[in-house]
């Protein structure tokens, strides 16, 4: 295979930990592991700058790649692999031989990264999520009060047409 990136490494990510390997040219190849702590995630930062890695290749399923990404996104040139696509050779899986498989398929120019909208995108669509979810638990909230009170016999429905807004509020009082 044809080297296309000099410094690269491959990063298998977990919930609690991130495995390392970093291969190049003129250098020969570094296995760690790293919590998925912030100060962890620095100290793999550091270490990526001082052995000149340029590329970063990382398979994660679910959302652990994410705190990982936005440490390393303004740094270095980030691509974030679909595991589906970079199934080894079956037989013996481990971590380490995982990224060390990331790390040779990177430097051969062999993965193409998902695609990963940039950062006030993600921060855009992270907000309109936690909103959605917001209004999800304050309509069952209100439907539970609802239930709660048809249950004791008082029917403000039947008179109010929003028992939390202006009419429900009057309603409750007058009662």
């Amino acid at each position: 295979m044809d080297i296309i990136v000099e410094r690269g490494v491959g990063l298998d990510v977990h919930k609690h930990r991130v495995v390392a390997c970093i291969m190049g040219v003129g250098m020969k190849k570094e296995i760690r592991a790293f919590l998925t702590v912030t100060n962890d995630l620095l100290r793999l930062k550091v270490w990526l700058r001082e052995h000149s890695v340029t590329h970063v290749a990382m398979e994660s399923t679910g959302v652990y790649w994410k705190p990982v990404f936005n440490i390393l996104e303004d740094t270095f040139d980030v691509i974030l692999v679909n595991a589906r696509h970079v199934k080894n050779v079956p037989g013996r899986k481990t971590d380490v031989l995982d990224s060390e498989w990331l790390c040779k398929l990177l430097r051969s120019g062999l993965v193409r990264g998902s695609f990963i909208p940039p950062k006030p995108v993600r921060e855009l669509r992270d907000l309109t999520r936690y909103k959605r979810k917001l209004i999800q638990t304050m309509t069952a909230e209100k439907q539970r009060v609802e239930k709660i009170l048809e249950d004791a016999n008082i029917k403000l429905s039947s008179i109010a047409s929003d028992t939390f807004g202006a009419s429900g509020k009057k309603s409750s009082r007058s009662s």
